[in-house]
């Protein structure tokens, strides 16, 4: 299931200082309007998806297969591993964007040439494996409130899921092979927020049903940073078809079979039974959880998040758990305490950037971290760090990120006197606003949140 967490949201207005704080940055006069053409240029798409092959050994990576492949996200057990056999179909219903069939078309694709399933598209009017329903995403929230999308076993419909949805069939851990899985998306959402479900809640309806905070490299995690399949993603899928699996068999049966499955798909990755991997304190999670939970007040949240922080460094963790706690930590610092949220970035960027595969996270931090600067009248410095991590955006398909970090670089290139190379940097920013946040207001406001941190 993917959540509506903290990465999809990029709210840049708290970067700018409050009143009355100590160590505040140079008082500025805000500058409010942003350029804004009359016809938005037509939206950007990726044309092609470059990943890179999980740089772990392979000990750690069957650890990782066990873990997404036997436990759910609630920590309930999975008794054997369950998967399609034979041919996997897909149809889809509701109202479907053009946007989302040719993001969908790319999709399937990789997943029959990166991970080797043979799965394809069926006319909406038949039977089929995966069933792909658009609906609103109000509706969808009334049923499930603090979810993007999901998907749901045994069942074909949005209606036989309402039916279903607190009964045996739709239990996880009763199942014993997929036939038929459902996969709910919201039809009334930015393209890539349509995009973003569409490679996880399909990978989850192929393969593991878990989320796990550790893997840094991979949508099969809850920190929602990755937004589309990664090379390590791709290896899981593919090892969870390889021929030596099948539906039923038990934690240790897979177990004696990883080694052999990922050394053959992976050679890079060496050979090794799969190494025990310490869990991730429940308190930590239940943290973590609680700094998200959009529901609860700030205050609670800033405590949970600050707690979170506490539970990593107590625990000796150098990691992407305490970068992620130390971001939600910033986040929720901004406009409260300055100097907070600015330390908490800065620790959490430099963490992610000795992290092997977390660029894509540092580049989160770093949009904060250049939203300061331009709030602050630091014209060069905020486009130093923006030019630094418009590589890895592009890699990781993220336009709303990319959007915003080029919206940022245009405010900073007029700070800096540079009104031309602004212009065409900020035109390049709308085509990708188109993509990343949907509706030619939702990308006018993006524009003015960008242009109010920026001094005149």
């Amino acid at each position: 299931m993917r959540r509506l967490l903290f990465p999809a949201l990029l709210v840049l207005a708290g970067c700018v200082q409050s009143p009355g704080q100590v160590n505040r940055a140079p008082e500025v006069t805000a500058r409010q309007v942003a350029f804004l053409p009359q016809n938005l240029p037509p939206m950007k798409a990726f044309a092609g998806t470059r990943i890179s092959a999980p740089a772990r050994p392979n000990s750690d990576i069957a650890a990782d297969f066990l873990d997404l492949s036997f436990r759910l996200e609630s920590g309930r057990a999975l008794p054997v591993l369950t998967r399609f056999e034979g041919p996997v179909t897909l149809r889809v219903s509701g109202n479907v964007p053009g946007a989302l069939q040719v993001d969908l078309d790319r999709l399937l694709a990789r997943l029959r040439i990166e991970a080797g399933i043979n799965v394809r598209q069926v006319p909406n009017a038949g039977p089929a494996g995966i069933n792909l329903e658009i609906i609103p995403k109000r509706q969808l929230q009334a049923l499930v409130p603090h979810a993007a999308c999901f998907v749901a076993p045994n069942v074909s419909s949005w209606d036989e899921y309402r039916k279903l949805r607190s009964t045996p069939a739709t239990d996880w851990t009763a199942l014993t092979t997929r036939r038929h899985m459902a996969v709910f998306i919201p039809g009334d959402v930015s393209p890539q927020e349509m995009r973003d479900c569409l490679h996880e809640e399909i990978a989850q309806a192929l393969g593991p049903v878990n989320d796990l905070y550790r893997l840094n490299d991979s949508v099969f995690n809850d920190d929602n940073f990755h937004t589309v399949l990664t090379g390590f993603d791709m290896l899981i899928l593919r090892a969870y078809y390889a021929p030596e699996l099948r539906s039923g068999m038990t934690r240790g049966q897979v177990y004696s079979k990883l080694p052999a499955i990922l050394a053959r798909l992976n050679p890079a990755g060496g050979s090794g039974l799969p190494r025990t991997m310490g869990q991730t304190p429940q308190r930590w999670k239940t943290a973590i959880e609680a700094a998200l939970g959009s529901a609860t007040p700030t205050s609670r949240r800033r405590t949970s998040a600050q707690e979170a922080v506490n539970i990593a460094r107590a625990q000796g963790w150098y990691d992407t758990r305490l970068a992620f706690s130390l971001y939600a930590l910033g986040r929720l610092s901004l406009g409260v305490n300055s100097d907070t949220a600015l330390q908490a970035f800065r620790e959490a960027e430099t963490i992610y950037r000795n992290t092997p595969g977390s660029s894509l996270q540092a580049a989160h931090m770093g949009v904060q971290l250049a939203a300061y600067a331009l709030s602050s009248g630091k014209a060069d410095r905020a486009i130093t760090i923006v030019n630094a991590h418009l590589s890895p955006v592009m890699q990781a398909e993220n336009a709303a990120l990319l959007s915003t970090l080029l919206m940022i670089k245009a405010e900073a290139l007029e700070l800096a006197g540079r009104g031309t190379e602004a212009q065409l940097v900020r035109l390049d920013s709308l085509g990708w606003a188109r993509y990343g946040f949907g509706s030619d207001a939702q990308v006018g406001e993006r524009l003015r949140e960008i242009a109010a941190i920026a001094p005149s």
